[in-house]
C-alpha cells in the first residue's frame, strides 16, 4: 500500500515539474507579443504623425473673406500683422495672407492667396484704384496673369519712367496706380484687386477678389 502510494506522489510531483516550465514559457511568450504589438503601434503612430501636421487648417486654402487681417508672408517678420506703419509710401511692395482673425488660420493653403500689398500717394490713383484703397495703400494678386509665376519685382517700367510690378518670368508688367493693367509683356489681363478696409491702424480684406485669380489656362 505504502509503495503504491509513494509511486502515484513521485508521478504526480514529476508532472508538476514538467508542466512549470512550459507555464513558464506560454507567458515569456505573451509578454513578448504584447512588448512586439506595443513597439509597432508607437512605430505606426510616429509614421502616421507627420503626415497630419503637414495637413492644412480648415479654411486655409479658402480665398481672403471680409474681415481677415493681412500678415507677411515672408521675411523676419513672416506671421506679423500688417500694419499702415509697415508700409513707406512709395513701395516697395509687401508679400501678405489674409489671415482668418476668428480661428488664426492663415490662409496659405494656396498660392493663389497670396497679396501684394504697397502704399503710394493717394493722388497717383485712378478713381477705380482709389474706391478700393485706404489711405493710398492698395492690394493685387501676386499672381501673374500669364503663366502663374509670383509677381516679385518693383521696378522702373521698360515703357516709362514709373516704378511697377514686374514677373521675372516673362517680363509681364503691371501698374498698380491703374487697377494693375498691363503696360508691357505677353499678360493677357490686369491683376485681381482686393479691397481693403483699414481699422486702428490694422489693415484687412473689405471684399472678394475682383477679376480673376491666376494665370491664363492653355488651350
Amino acid at each position: 500500500m505504502s509503495s503504491s502510494s509513494f509511486n502515484i506522489t513521485s508521478t504526480s510531483s514529476a508532472s508538476d515539474i514538467a508542466t512549470e516550465p512550459d507555464a513558464d514559457a506560454g507567458a515569456e511568450q505573451t509578454r513578448r507579443t504584447i512588448l512586439i504589438g506595443a513597439l509597432v503601434t508607437t512605430a505606426c503612430l510616429g509614421c502616421s504623425a507627420p503626415s497630419r501636421a503637414g495637413e492644412d487648417a480648415p479654411g486655409a486654402d479658402e480665398r481672403p473673406q471680409k474681415g481677415d487681417l493681412l500678415v507677411f508672408s515672408e521675411g523676419d517678420q513672416e506671421g506679423k500683422v500688417i500694419t499702415a506703419a509697415d508700409l513707406p509710401r512709395g513701395g516697395p511692395p509687401v508679400h501678405a495672407w489674409p489671415k482668418d482673425p476668428k480661428t488664426s488660420v492663415v490662409r496659405s493653403g494656396s498660392r493663389l492667396n497670396e497679396i501684394l500689398i504697397i502704399r503710394l500717394d493717394p493722388a497717383e490713383l485712378d478713381e477705380q484704384t482709389k474706391s478700393r484703397a485706404v489711405d493710398g495703400i492698395i492690394a493685387y494678386s501676386a499672381i501673374c496673369s500669364h503663366a502663374g509665376c509670383p509677381v516679385t519685382a518693383w521696378v522702373k517700367s521698360d515703357v516709362g519712367d514709373k516704378e511697377v510690378f514686374k514677373c521675372m518670368c516673362h517680363n509681364s508688367e503691371y501698374d498698380p496706380r491703374a487697377g494693375a493693367q498691363v503696360v508691357f509683356g505677353p499678360a493677357p489681363r490686369r491683376l485681381a484687386a482686393l479691397p481693403l478696409a483699414l481699422v486702428d491702424a490694422t489693415l484687412s480684406v473689405a471684399g472678394n477678389f475682383i477679376g480673376k485669380v491666376g494665370g491664363q489656362q492653355p488651350g
